[in-house]
Order: structure tokens, then C-alpha cells, then sequence
């Protein structure tokens, strides 16, 4: 755990010796510096895509809208809470599917179909339905 100078001096932590820039080494310290103090860094390369990082330790308020969400998106929660709900969505999607293929007549009965061709046929019924009624 890293301490700023500060709270080094008010720290009781036993480790809270080695945080003071004094003893990293004089004047290499004044180097080193606190990792708010960093500014932005741009890659060096690429298009801002894949994975790089356009900047490193930035200030929260000098992120864009767009720098922010491709952080948020790029934590493992997010992506474990995304998938997840993938997941439901697909599950759902597949179950109306399924309902809508039973109320389908096909010979045979248990014939597999596709999804275009459940929906083609649903169409094809509906209008036959619809036929049967103005007669």
C-alpha cells in the first residue's frame, strides 16, 4: 500500500516508512513522484482500438463519455453481467420460438425447422386463418 508523503507522516502502519519518497532513494524520489501526479499518456500507436490503453492513471473529469464506458465495459463484472443477461435473452427468444412452433401444423408433426422457415410458415398459416374467416 503506497501512501502520499502526507499520510505517511500521520500513518502508525509499519510500512508507512518505506512510502516516504526520503527513503526511495533522495533524489530518484522526486522522480518517481505520486501516481495522481501522472498525465496522460497517448499511445504510441494504433487506432485507439484493441485493447490499449489511450491514457495511463488519467484524472476521472479528463475521460470522455466514451473513454468511461469502454472502461466500465471492460471490467470482468460488466462482461460477466452482460453475458448473463445474453444468456436470458437468448433463452427467451428460443422458448417464443419453440411455443410458436407447436401451434404450426407440419408433416410430419415433429419436423425440425429453422427459424426463417418457422416464421415463413406462421405467415403462410396466419393468412390461411385469415382466408377461412372471410368465407
Amino acid at each position: 500500500m503506497m501512501l502520499s508523503p502526507d499520510q505517511a507522516a500521520d500513518s502508525d502502519h509499519p510500512s508507512s516508512a518505506h512510502s516516504d519518497p526520503e527513503s526511495l532513494g533522495g533524489a530518484d524520489a522526486k522522480v518517481l513522484g505520486n501516481v495522481s501526479d501522472l498525465e496522460p499518456v497517448e499511445e504510441a500507436e494504433g487506432d485507439g482500438k484493441g485493447g490499449g490503453r489511450a491514457a495511463l492513471y488519467p484524472h476521472p473529469q479528463q475521460l470522455s463519455r466514451e473513454e468511461k464506458r469502454r472502461r466500465r465495459r471492460a471490467t470482468a463484472k460488466y462482461r460477466s453481467a452482460h453475458a448473463t443477461r445474453e444468456r436470458i435473452r437468448v433463452e427467451a427468444f428460443n422458448l417464443a420460438f419453440a411455443e410458436l412452433r407447436k401451434l404450426l401444423p407440419t408433416l410430419p408433426p415433429d419436423k425440425k425447422l429453422s427459424k426463417i422457415e418457422i416464421l415463413r410458415l406462421a405467415i403462410c398459416y396466419i393468412s390461411y386463418l385469415n382466408h377461412v374467416l372471410d368465407v
